[in-house]
């Protein structure tokens, strides 16, 4: 069971301590835009930055008269992530109509799954990895995944005072995947969503670009205490990041103990994440229940699958068993392959699948470098490459280093041409100069590695004579004394001499200099 250990916000008065153990309860709602040319009921583009209104069928513009044709793509996609997610996809579903107004909703209404959704009662588990790099498995289980249509989107212009329209989402295809409350923490939601985005696009079912509002998440949060039932919930909506998603629903748990302790009453309420002030914002109270009048979609007939196992595609009937056919390996699948077959520890396999092209670079390198032990490959793409990348704010997509300059870097590792020092300026100096070769660049910088075990004595006996304090002090039994000589040797030789000789040369001429 994990508990919360309540702290002080700088926006929130301080504490008064809470006599019992609170625990808290978070469900996520996924609305995932599948990838398909096409809107879910029309044949408009899903084309993400058209000019505002050139997207729009007339059906998507509520023109009376015309209606809605099912995309089969939609449907397929569907399936395909309920299938890998451990759903149990019906043999009929049905759409509804989910009444409310909103200006960018030209119909007045959505259409939805609400009554019969495309599948139900799946199952998710997932890694999470604490910021003490604790890793832990958790599971949650996923209730329906449903198929419906987006809302347009409405623009404010505060100067003109007047609200416009652009209907270009209006009609794209979702897929809704509702999960239970299962979850505690914010790192466990946000390891959820990272997971999830894995697995749709290793489907291709969602590009989950969530800048592009591909994909988008609202979390349900509670607090209550040990024995008691669930607290009242309040929703964070649309939550853009995989950050924001573990900073918002920290923020908010701990906003709701606080306002507890301070003998305050948690309401029933929609609020937004403020990225900016990290913080969240009340929207608007749901005191009083929405009735979106739900009702059966007349104009779409049920949506019939074919569940009989080795059938196949009609025309008319898409099977499901066809369809299991086409699912690729999963990210558990590839970390446990990682782990049995590279001999990988949990978290290196976590880190490497979390990080697509990363884990691309792994395996050609593996592959083309059969005699390099995985563990030099993996320690240098995941401490030093994803480091630098970190460091300098940069998506190693938009990383201009090629995998043949990262295979000639490990290479030049194993085989001692260069040190770690080197390899790590090597990054730097391809990334700024993408057309230049390892090889050329280790020449024309200097960065061969000093192996020759007479310059290596020669740098050992000036850092001896350089650091006599350290040398007494190793002499007297304290053994760290050593690495003030060895980095002694580091700054003499500009961090080129292989430490490792280094080390060994070191001890023998200190060990004889005793005698």
């Amino acid at each position: 069971m994990n508990y919360l250990i309540i702290r002080r916000l700088s926006t929130q008065p301080k504490l008064a301590q809470i006599p019992k153990r609170w625990k808290s309860v978070v469900g996520l709602e996924v609305h995932a835009q599948i990838s398909s040319a096409s809107k879910l009921f029309s044949g408009s583009g899903t084309h993400f930055g058209s000019a505002l209104n050139t997207s729009v069928a007339y059906f998507d513009a509520s023109i009376p008269g015309t209606l809605p044709v099912l995309n089969r793509k939609c449907v397929e996609s569907g399936i395909k992530t309920a299938l890998a997610l451990g759903c149990q996809v019906n043999e009929v579903s049905m759409f509804d109509r989910k009444h409310y107004f909103y200006a960018d909703l030209p119909n007045g209404y959505q259409i939805t799954q609400q009554r019969a959704a495309l599948a139900n009662n799946g199952k998710m588990t997932f890694p999470v990895i604490t910021p003490g790099k604790k890793v832990y498995y958790k599971s949650v289980q996923l209730l329906q995944l449903q198929l419906e249509q987006d809302s347009g989107k409405s623009l404010h212009d505060e100067q003109l005072k007047r609200s416009l329209v652009d209907l270009n989402r209006a009609g794209l295809p979702l897929m809704e995947l509702v999960f239970a409350p299962d979850l505690e923490t914010g790192e466990e939601a946000a390891s959820l969503v990272k997971e999830l985005m894995l697995i749709l696009r290793r489907l291709q079912t969602c590009s989950c670009k969530m800048e592009e509002g591909a994909l988008r998440v609202d979390a349900n949060i509670s607090i209550h205490q040990e024995g008691d039932p669930l607290g009242v919930r309040t929703e964070v909506k649309n939550i853009g990041s995989v950050r924001s998603i573990s900073q918002a629903i920290t923020f908010e748990i701990h906003r709701q103990l606080e306002t507890v302790a301070q003998g305050g009453v948690i309401t029933n309420e929609t609020r937004s994440w403020d990225a900016e002030n990290r913080r969240t914002v009340a929207m608007r109270d749901k005191e009083v229940l929405q009735d979106y009048r739900f009702m059966p979609e007349p104009n779409l007939p049920p949506l019939h699958l074919n569940l009989k196992p080795g059938s196949k595609s009609t025309e008319d009937l898409v099977s499901v068993a066809a369809l299991s056919e086409e699912i690729p390996e999963l990210p558990e699948d590839t970390r446990q392959r990682l782990m049995e077959q590279y001999q990988l520890n949990a978290e290196t396999a976590i880190i490497l699948v979390n990080e697509p092209i990363l884990l691309d670079y792994f395996l050609k390198i593996s592959k083309d470098l059969g005699d390099v032990p995985t563990k030099v490959t993996s320690n240098f793409l995941i401490n030093d490459l994803l480091t630098y990348c970190n460091k300098s704010n940069l998506d190693i997509e938009d990383c201009s280093i090629t995998d043949s300059d990262l295979k000639n870097i490990v290479k030049g590792l194993h085989s001692e041409q260069i040190n770690l020092q080197a390899a790590r300026q090597l990054i730097q100096l391809l990334h700024t100069n993408p057309t230049a070769k390892v090889n050329e660049l280790i020449k024309q910088h200097s960065l061969e590695q000093i192996c020759d075990l007479e310059t290596i004595e020669a740098l050992c006996q000036q850092a001896i004579s350089n650091q006599p304090k350290a040398v007494l002090q190793y002499h007297k039994g304290k053994a760290k004394a050593l690495f003030a000589i060895v980095g002694e040797v580091a700054k003499i030789s500009g961090q080129k001499a292989n430490m490792k000789s280094v080390v060994e040369c070191l001890e023998k001429m200190l060990k004889a200099a005793k005698k």
